[in-house]
C-alpha cells in the first residue's frame, strides 16, 4: 500500500484530466491523477485511438492517440504523478478541510483539492441479448471495442450498431477487412448524415455489405468465432461466416463509489456551479462530461474551458491568503515545478 499527498488529486486521466494538470501547473500546484483504466488517454486510448478528430482548436485532423501524447509531453514540466488500472473507492473530508482517498488496491492519496474528470464515470459496453455472446469474449471473435484497426486487416468483420461509432468504424474498415458487413436494426442511422451517406456509398460501390432492418441474433463456433446469424425483418434467418463480431451499441455510464460522496447529482451526472465547476462539497471539483449544467455540451474543447476556470479557484481555495495574478504563457512561458 502506498501513500501519495498532493496539492490536487484527479480522478480521471483523459483529455479534460491531463489540461486540468496543465492549467494548474501553471499556477505551481501539483497533482495526482488516478485512473481505472491501465493507461491514461481516457476514452481516447480505451476505444478510439485510431479516430480522427476534428474540432480541437489549431489541429484540423489529430488522432486521438496522437492527441494524449501531445498533452502528456505538454505537461511533462510539471512532473504530475499517477496511480493508473486503480479505482478510487473512498472519500473522506478531513477536519483541516484537505481530503483523504483510497483506491480498491489501497492507495491512500492525501491532497487540499479534489477534481473529479471521469468522463462517464465507470463504463461498460452496451451488449446485445444473444445467448453465448460470453463464450466469445476474451479474444475468441467478439469485441466491445476497436483499439487497432490493424488487427483485423484481411479478416471477416461483422459490425452492429446505428449510430457515429458503428457508422464511422464501418468507413474506417472498409479499406482494412477483408470481408466487412455493417448490420442494424432500423432503416435510417442515429449518427451523423454525411456518414451514412458514405457508408451508403461504400455498400453500392461493393465495398461492404449494409443489411437494414436486420439484427444478429446468435453467435457460433466451437472455442473461436466462425459465423453468425442474421434475422431480417419479414425473413428467415441465415448464418454468413466472419472472424469477429462487434456490436457497437455505445456505453453504459457507471458513476460507481462517488454515488456515496455526497455530491448534487442529476441523471448521472454530477450538479456544477458555472462559476468555477465546484460541486456543493468545497473543494471538489468536476469537469468534463461527468458533470452537468444548463447548456453543458459533451465536448473536449468545452472539458478544457473547465479545467481552466476550475484550476483557478482551485488555487484560492488553497492558497485563500495569496492574491491571485492571471500570468499568461505568451509573456511568462510554462513554469516547471
Amino acid at each position: 500500500m502506498s501513500t501519495v499527498t498532493t496539492d490536487i488529486c484527479i480522478i480521471g486521466a483523459g483529455p479534460v484530466g491531463l489540461f486540468a494538470v496543465f492549467e494548474a501547473g501553471l499556477l505551481k500546484m501539483k497533482c495526482h491523477v488516478v485512473d481505472a483504466l491501465p493507461q491514461v488517454g481516457g476514452q481516447l486510448s480505451e476505444i478510439y485511438p485510431k479516430k480522427p478528430i476534428y474540432d480541437i482548436p489549431g489541429f484540423p485532423s489529430i488522432l486521438a492517440g496522437d492527441l494524449i501524447k501531445n498533452q502528456m509531453e505538454q505537461i511533462a514540466p510539471f512532473h504530475p504523478t499517477f496511480t493508473l488500472g486503480e479505482r478510487v473507492e473512498d472519500l473522506e473530508k478531513l477536519e483541516d478541510g484537505s481530503f483523504r482517498l483510497v483506491t480498491n488496491e489501497g492507495t491512500e492519496i492525501h491532497c487540499k483539492v479534489v477534481v473529479i474528470a471521469g468522463g462517464l464515470g465507470s463504463f461498460e459496453p452496451r451488449k446485445p441479448a444473444i445467448d453465448n455472446l460470453a463464450n466469445f469474449e476474451g479474444g475468441k471473435g467478439v469485441n466491445y471495442m476497436i483499439l487497432d484497426p490493424e488487427h483485423y486487416r484481411d479478416k471477416r468483420v461483422v459490425l452492429a450498431g446505428g449510430g457515429d461509432s458503428a457508422l464511422d468504424w464501418a468507413i474506417y474498415l472498409a479499406d482494412v477487412a477483408k470481408e466487412l458487413t455493417l448490420v442494424h436494426r432500423g432503416t435510417t442511422f442515429r449518427g451523423a448524415p454525411e456518414s451514412a451517406e458514405k457508408v451508403a456509398s461504400l455498400a453500392e460501390e461493393g465495398h461492404m455489405r449494409l443489411l437494414l432492418k436486420s439484427n444478429v441474433t446468435e453467435v457460433h463456433g466451437n472455442g473461436q468465432l466462425k459465423a453468425v446469424t442474421l434475422a431480417p425483418d419479414g425473413a428467415e434467418p441465415y448464418q454468413i461466416e466472419t472472424d469477429y463480431f462487434i456490436p457497437l451499441f455505445g456505453l453504459v455510464p457507471k458513476l460507481g463509489p462517488l454515488e456515496n460522496w455526497g455530491l448534487e447529482l442529476e441523471k448521472s451526472a454530477i450538479v456544477v456551479n458555472t462559476v468555477d465547476y465546484s460541486t456543493n462539497i468545497p473543494g471538489i471539483y468536476a469537469i468534463g462530461d461527468i458533470n452537468t449544467y444548463p447548456g453543458k455540451l459533451k465536448l473536449i474543447l468545452c472539458g478544457y474551458h473547465e479545467a481552466a476556470l476550475m484550476a483557478q479557484s482551485a488555487y484560492s481555495h488553497i492558497y485563500p491568503d495569496k492574491k491571485f495574478v492571471l500570468k499568461y504563457t505568451t509573456v511568462n512561458g510554462v513554469p516547471t515545478l
